[in-house]
């Protein structure tokens, strides 16, 4: 009878335990939904580039100004110069802003250890080196994302400015491949037509990259007819600047970071005029540049290419915040691309750059915060 008893109450405890643990289990549970769904703030950003000239309190001055104006994280250019940013970074976290490092990616101008290899460097059909023969404007001079050493020279960047304490994420801009088109409010500027992918702005055709698609794909790509209708020509490019984004991502991420990257409006559209399929990528948040002006479209295009992104992002970790470029804008045309973002899905909006906010632009950021 003894031994029934101590057996009758063991079980006891157990299906008590149980109970507690399933409630536990339950609870846990809950917590997590009811996290999950907690709608985050609005997120307002700028792209802002260091400047030797500013002293600390100049930049102190800037950040309040920011912050008082309703501006939540800082996209800071430092040439990815790590050292710079470990003095400038400090300064913004201080006054409540979220720091975040803006490098340069593929294209990287005047990169001093870059140029010290010209193999690096992209190729166009025509034959020219980015390295000494640069498309649109000078500044363009872009590496190769088929060449390992170059790519380890951007993970090397990537991982430096990482290493840096008060960096929430590093921001990766100009990762995709030279326009093949541009913009069409742009064409007029560099008297070009672009119906077609011409010659001269489709890269990349680098040695390296060429031998690459051959070991892949088995043909060489040179010896096509028509290398703009070759899919596999196409989405091996776009594969390639994915490699180079799940690196950092893994870097970023090694060290505590998120990756966060600057794209074209939508991801059809980057894939058609910049190899670049963000929506395929491994990154923590994206920021779209939906500039309207460049496009000759009107400021309601800003709903349209946020919900395209935000659409084409379904089921994926990754949150969009809608870019614009402010110069051109006037201050309800802010008010309105604010309201647009935030009705089409958007978890923030960026603008460039932080010093051509004008007051009454600020005035409307502050305003659309209440």
């Amino acid at each position: 009878m003894r031994a029934f008893n101590v057996i009758y109450l063991c079980s006891l405890l157990i299906a008590i335990s149980c109970t507690s643990k399933q409630k536990e289990d339950k609870e846990v549970v809950a917590e997590k939904i009811a996290t999950s769904n907690t709608t985050l703030p609005f997120k307002y950003w700028v792209w802002i580039t260091a400047e030797p000239s500013k002293t600390d309190l100049m930049y102190i001055d800037e950040f309040k100004k920011y912050k008082n104006n309703g501006i939540d994280a800082v996209l800071i250019n430092t040439e990815a110069n790590a050292k710079i940013l470990e003095k400038i970074a400090p300064l913004a976290v201080r006054e409540g802003l979220e720091v975040h490092a803006w490098m340069f990616t593929m294209n990287r101008p005047n990169d001093a250890i870059a140029l010290k290899h010209p193999e690096w460097y992209m190729v166009s059909r025509s034959g020219k080196s980015c390295f000494d023969n640069r498309p649109y404007v000078d500044y363009y001079q872009w590496l190769s994302p088929s060449h390992p050493q170059a790519r380890q020279h951007i993970w090397d960047l990537v991982e430096s400015l990482a290493k840096v304490k008060d960096v929430a994420s590093v921001h990766l801009d100009y990762i995709r491949y030279p326009d093949i088109y541009l913009p069409i409010g742009l064409l007029p500027k560099y008297k070009l037509i672009q119906n077609e992918e011409l010659p001269d702005f489709d890269f990349d055709y680098s040695q390296v990259a060429v031998d690459k698609f051959e070991q892949q794909y088995g043909k060489d790509i040179r010896q096509a007819e028509v290398p703009a209708i070759d899919i596999e020509w196409k989405q091996f490019r776009l594969n390639e600047i994915k490699s180079v984004v799940d690196g950092a991502y893994d870097i970023a991420h090694k060290h505590g970071k998120q990756l966060t990257a600057a794209v074209f409006p939508y991801p059809e559209m980057a894939d058609h005029m910049v190899r670049q399929r963000w929506d395929k990528w491994n990154v923590d948040e994206v920021l779209p540049m939906i500039y309207y002006n460049f496009y000759n479209e009107t400021v309601d295009w800003v709903g349209f290419a946020t919900r395209q992104g935000v659409e084409d992002l379904k089921g994926k970790n990754t949150k969009l915040h809608t870019g614009i470029y402010l110069p051109p804008m006037s201050a309800k045309d802010v008010s309105i691309a604010i309201e647009l973002a935030k009705n089409n899905g958007a978890s923030g909006i960026s603008f460039f750059d932080g010093n051509a906010i004008t007051e009454e632009q600020f005035e409307a950021i502050k305003n659309s915060k209440k």
